[in-house]
């Protein structure tokens, strides 16, 4: 079979969740299926540990895509150029943009669309082309896949799409992700949270990952309780916004949070270990996989009860009202002064992270695309 792959997302160091899911099914599979050939389509130079075996063909294709406008023309002229005249059996769409001028059979990865339901949580011109495009990329798929009951739900409501043509493909984890021992947790306190205790968010600061509510969570829990923990952020600030500015400023104790930006595999994997819990707590996700590394390094969760998240993490987290300030700040007390709930949550992450890996990902992903090729 001959299959094309939008990888525009897989840029060197700066993989996110769409990126990962990426990288880590289309290694999978592109070596699990050697007779097949596979074309990945990059927007830019691409660094050759995307070229994950003798059957992958990467071709470049301009303009770099990452604006609106350029994204129409990268799918619309670009693509859909190179679709026609090479005729594949199918396009495959890890971030859910299709090619709506091409006739090929096309697979969309659809993680969610909070866009429709938070439109203000990006920004005016990028809001106007996904809640113009992303229903005819939804409807222009010869099928769908997403990564949660939840996602697959809010895409079949919202955009009238029989259910039957959506697949749910879970997140997996890397397998690095794992408990570390107390020497180096102690290690890792000494270089990441001046030699404290801390909660931990990981992610984007985007405005649906809640973080000014965190902010003033954690800052309620300071009061409570009084002590020297600390609250760390790992992530870029690609979407400081003046609210979340605004709110960081104006915290009591703003001098106990610590942003590290972006870190590396192996860092994260150790200040995960070494958290007191994740606080990840956003008001919409498609699926959330800190919630999942979290559980593999044996670190206890506190998450939303909204959207993916309950689904994800059923009985093995915390779970909270993300829009209430107490709540937030009520679970991390709790957790932070109570030794055996955070045992029984660790116990508990432990057995729920096994539904979650990637090799099940990659081999669910693969499940439809011969099922798209083959209708």
């Amino acid at each position: 079979m001959e299959i094309v792959v939008n990888t525009r997302l897989l840029l060197k160091n700066k993989l996110e969740g769409i990126g990962w899911f990426t990288y880590e099914t289309l290694k999978r599979i592109t070596q699990n299926h050697p007779n097949d050939h596979f074309v990945f389509l990059f927007d830019r130079d691409f660094d050759q540990d995307f070229i994950f075996s003798d059957n992958v063909t990467p071709v470049i294709l301009s303009p770099q895509a990452r604006h609106p406008i350029l994204f129409y023309w990268w799918f619309e002229f670009s693509v859909a150029n190179f679709l026609n005249k090479y005729k594949p059996n199918l396009f495959l769409s890890p971030d859910g943009y299709m090619s709506l001028k091409s006739n090929c059979k096309q697979l969309a990865v659809i993680h969610d669309i909070c866009f429709e339901h938070y439109p203000n949580d990006v920004s005016y011109i990028v809001r106007k082309y996904y809640k113009a495009f992303f229903p005819k990329f939804a409807q222009k798929a010869t099928r769908i896949v997403t990564v949660s009951e939840f996602s697959k739900n809010d895409i079949s409501k919202t955009y009238a799409i029989n259910a039957d043509k959506i697949d749910v493909v879970y997140n997996g984890c890397n397998e690095m992700y794992c408990p570390i021992n107390q020497v180096l947790q102690q290690k890792t306190k000494q270089v990441f949270s001046e030699n404290s205790d801390y909660f931990l968010f990981v992610g984007a600061l985007h405005p649906r990952k809640n973080i000014s509510r965190l902010f003033q969570a954690f800052d309620k829990f300071k009061i409570a309780q009084k002590n020297t923990v600390k609250l760390v952020i790992v992530g870029e600030k690609y979407y400081w916004t003046s609210e979340i500015k605004h709110t960081y400023i104006n915290m009591k104790h703003k001098e106990d949070v610590i942003f590290t930006g972006r870190l590396s595999a192996e860092d994260l994997k150790n200040v995960l270990g070494s958290a007191i819990a994740l606080t990840y707590v956003p008001y919409f996700e498609g699926f959330g996989i800190p919630i999942i590394e979290a559980m593999n390094c044996d670190t206890p969760v506190i998450t939303s009860n909204v959207s993916s998240m309950p689904e994800v993490a059923k009985d093995a987290a915390l779970l909270v009202d993300p829009f209430s300030i107490d709540s937030i700040a009520n679970a991390m007390i709790y957790i932070y002064k109570d030794q055996d709930m955070r045992n029984t949550l660790i116990e508990k992450g432990r057995k729920r992270k096994l539904d979650f890996n990637w090799n099940k990902t990659a081999d669910a992903l693969w499940q439809s695309i011969e099922k798209t090729i083959n209708l």
